[in-house]
């Protein structure tokens, strides 16, 4: 800045009031997730996600509309809960966030897409169960890929590269396990797998002794789960036990740190997995994410925090696009413009959901995971 002791008096007032018009605008991202219960690991990963794109967003100090943005993080537990998801919603509604990433479980995320869209708040979950975005609500988006792009490239890995024939199915009868094991289910028939049979738990079951014997007298090749990590890595310990020495397949939920923690010896090369995304630390971007993550909370990253890191800096870019702070403007321009994040690019169609995603099945090795294919 020039020094202002030499300005005359009219240019030396032209110059404050440019700098008095640049005021400070504060902008509230509202976070929905599991910050309780067996999830609630995944509910702070994706929170921290958020963290950190927030203070690298104020350290940008970007403007929109002759403003400098402020963003304040705003974190509220759901409990993984459909009924304390909504609640969550409706409070977020009455404090005046118009900018929400989650809910992190497709149950929670479809009755709250409701109360977010009629409260005209832009929502961004990581609920992969398709009737998320069937309503078309135009300011509700899906970073990942769906049960239906996940669920093909399990069954298509299953195929190709572990030659099953015979396999078991069992889901949890949430919505995101119900979900994407009927997907997988259709997507496996399809490329001419038999489903010899097709078991039921709970997301709260540590027991799978029965479910698993009935398969195993099935002679199944390998074993579907639509579920989470907590009953995941239970469960592939008790098919170890049981002599059921066959692959655990699963969808992103199973691609997770906490499995090999849960599970320890359990889980190795035997559970195979599919996540939405490139390979995070081959992208440009990722590597100096990682370390970024690591630096501030003393930790790897789990599943879902470079997903919602990159839509919280997409909605800040939309933002400038805009020139607007308004959320159906903000969701206009993110349906017309792409976004370059640490996993991959992102595009969205007009329901909401990315226009075209890379799905990678993993595995375990030395309880981390390794990349084995991308589709």
């Amino acid at each position: 800045m020039p020094s202002t002791l030499n300005m005359a008096p009219l240019a030396l007032a032209a110059l404050l009031a440019v700098h008095a018009n640049a005021a400070e605008q504060v902008v509230k991202i509202g976070v929905s997730g599991p910050l309780s219960g067996a999830n609630a690991f995944a509910g702070k990963d994706n929170e921290n996600g958020v963290r950190l794109a927030i203070e690298e967003l104020n350290a940008q100090k970007l403007q929109v509309g002759g403003n400098t943005l402020r963003f304040e993080l705003q974190s509220e537990d759901d409990g993984g809960d459909p009924k304390q998801g909504v609640t969550v919603a409706q409070k977020f509604a009455d404090a005046g966030v118009k900018f929400v990433l989650g809910p992190y479980n497709s149950g929670v995320a479809i009755p709250a897409s409701r109360v977010y869209n009629d409260n005209g708040i832009l929502m961004s979950t990581v609920g992969t169960n398709p009737k998320i975005t069937a309503a078309g609500y135009p300011t509700v988006f899906r970073i990942v890929a769906s049960d239906t792009q996940v669920g093909a490239s399990v069954a298509a890995y299953a195929v190709k590269e572990l030659k099953v024939r015979n396999v078991g199915v069992i889901d949890d009868r949430t919505a995101f396990g119900q979900g994407i094991a009927m997907e997988f289910k259709r997507q496996a028939q399809a490329a001419g797998m038999k489903v010899a049979g097709h078991e039921f738990t709970t997301d709260k079951a540590s027991d799978f002794a029965a479910i698993l014997t009935a398969l195993k007298a099935k002679r199944v090749d390998a074993v579907f789960y639509g579920g989470y990590a907590p009953q995941a890595a239970p469960m592939a310990r008790q098919m170890k036990q049981l002599g059921l020495n066959v692959p655990l397949l699963g969808g992103d939920t199973l691609c997770s740190p906490e499995m090999a923690k849960l599970g320890g010896a359990a889980v190795g090369e035997n559970v195979r997995c599919a996540q939405a995304g490139a390979i995070v630390a081959k992208q440009p971007g990722g590597p100096a994410f990682l370390a970024a993550y690591k630096a501030r909370f003393k930790r790897e990253p789990d599943v879902y925090a470079p997903s919602f890191y990159d839509q919280t800096k997409f909605i800040a870019q939309a933002m400038k696009t805009a020139n607007s702070l308004d959320a159906a403007k903000v969701g206009q321009a993110m349906h017309s413009i792409s976004y370059q994040g640490v996993v991959g690019t992102y595009g969205y169609d007009p329901k909401g959901n990315l226009k075209k995603t890379t799905v990678t099945v993993y595995t375990f090795k030395n309880g981390a995971l390794s990349p084995l294919a991308s589709y």
